[in-house]
């Protein structure tokens, strides 16, 4: 006969009590009244992980796309050096860091 696995919290806690009352080893116990050894113990982890408490409840959250645009971001690279702006940057600003990454090439 193949043993049964644990139906459920409920079930497990049961199981794991009279286990833990009869003196025997957890897979001992499990052998000797046909019930899943692997799966009582994946439960007793399970409600360790959970420290006996009911798992709490899942809360839904709506995610909506942003319809402004990502910035465009530029990248500028001369050896070691590397600048990046966004598409924003005053003309003059730029020219500026250009030139100065210009001379340090």
């Amino acid at each position: 006969m193949e043993p049964r696995k644990i139906r459920g919290a409920a079930d497990a806690r049961a199981c794991l009590t009279a286990a833990a009352e009869s003196g025997q080893a957890r897979a001992a116990w499990a052998r000797a009244h046909q019930v899943d050894a692997r799966s009582l113990n994946a439960w007793r982890l399970n409600l360790l992980r959970a420290g006996g408490r009911p798992p709490r409840p899942m809360r839904l959250v709506e995610l909506v796309a942003d319809d402004a645009p990502a910035p465009t971001l530029y990248r500028v690279r001369c050896g070691s050096f590397a600048v990046e702006v966004d598409g924003v940057i005053e003309e003059d600003r730029l020219g500026r860091l250009l030139r100065v990454m210009a001379a340090a090439c």
